[in-house]
């Protein structure tokens, strides 16, 4: 027997016997856009240049021209450049796939702040079967320093259902990320902001994901990486981050507690020094705090080891973490293309 016939009925034999092993995100190679764009099989694309060479010169441009009720994938393609717009794709084009270059080359920028964070968003989507790929979404309001306005100024606000991002980074300082509601997957993004900058109540896996937090100068608070807003017991949502790191300047804490069901899990991440030692706050939530969960499981680095965390949160088993652990807390193998 040859050695790839015997490797390949190992890989059944495991595949039979231990299908999470084999499904779980530990298994999966590194995503690329060659992989997404194989997965998705189309060969529609809509180049989007900034200097003239493509279809379009503008991304909402772009977006625009994909027909209303659009059931098949679509790409558009976000040639290098800084597109200095805001974008919005809304409910009825589902299926695009918007391909950039690589986070530091396709960028979509745009500057405002406001009492009402999807307003201030410079990028929404709202439809579903949504990837992006390679792209920056940043907002350059100046509400991170001292004497500066404290309205919200969100880099994306993501309001669909089985949305996806690889490789992708969002900037911003207060509200970054709004993960509103619907299942979502971040791989390998970058996330930067001070208080509560990803927030909403998704149904979300952070894996592998850089979370850089930086000093906010107008407050004397904490601020925190996430504000979740689960409602209900009854209600299945929730942020888990698997791997990576959240490092950065001053101190924060890993989450706030936004309303009585928050639920908030950091698993196997490296957690830095800016983790301040209680971990977790519910300073702007009076409630009990017997319904929270705030959790971690099998963290490491100067920022995991306090014995001072809020009485509340929790370390989590093997058996607690497992059902967190896996793609399929997101339902991923029903709509993820790259595991169809």
């Amino acid at each position: 027997m040859s050695s790839s016939i015997a490797l390949a009925i190992i890989i059944s034999v495991i595949s039979i016997t231990f299908p999470a092993l084999v499904h779980a995100l530990d298994a999966q190679t590194v995503i690329n856009s060659p992989l997404l764009t194989e997965k998705i099989g189309t060969n529609r694309t809509i180049k989007v240049d900034i200097n003239g060479d493509g279809d379009f010169k503008s991304v909402q441009a772009a977006i625009d021209s994909v027909p209303e009720g659009n059931s098949q994938w679509v790409i558009i393609h976000l040639r290098k450049g800084v597109y200095r717009e805001k974008v919005h794709i809304p409910k009825n084009k589902p299926y695009i796939f918007l391909r950039g270059n690589g986070r530091g080359r396709s960028a979509i920028v745009w500057a405002e702040s406001s009492d009402e964070n999807v307003a201030s968003a410079t990028f929404r989507i709202e439809a579903p079967n949504f990837i992006a790929f390679g792209i920056s979404f940043k907002n350059e309001a100046p509400t991170g320093v001292a004497y500066t306005s404290q309205n919200q100024s969100v880099a994306a606000f993501v309001a669909a259902d089985k949305v996806a991002f690889y490789h992708c980074a969002f900037y911003s300082t207060h509200n970054t990320l709004f993960d509103y509601k619907g299942r979502h997957y971040y791989d390998n993004c970058y996330i930067q902001g001070s208080i509560d900058f990803i927030f909403g109540r998704g149904r979300s896996i952070f894996h592998s994901c850089e979370i850089f937090v930086i000093s906010d100068k107008r407050v004397k608070i904490h601020g925190s990486v996430t504000a979740q807003n689960r409602q209900s017991a009854n209600e299945n949502s929730g942020f888990v981050f698997i791997k990576g790191k959240v490092y950065g300047i001053g101190g924060v804490y890993l989450g706030r507690a936004k309303g009585a069901y928050s639920r908030v899990i950091f698993a196997k991440t490296y957690l830095s020094k800016t983790i301040v030692r209680k971990g977790w706050t519910n300073w702007s939530y009076d409630g009990t705090t017997e319904n929270l969960h705030h959790a971690e499981f099998k963290c490491h680095g100067p920022g995991s080891k306090s014995e001072e965390r809020a009485p509340w949160s929790k370390k989590l088993t093997e058996k607690e973490a497992a059902p967190f652990l896996t793609i399929d807390y997101i339902d991923g193998k029903e709509w993820l293309p790259v595991w169809l």
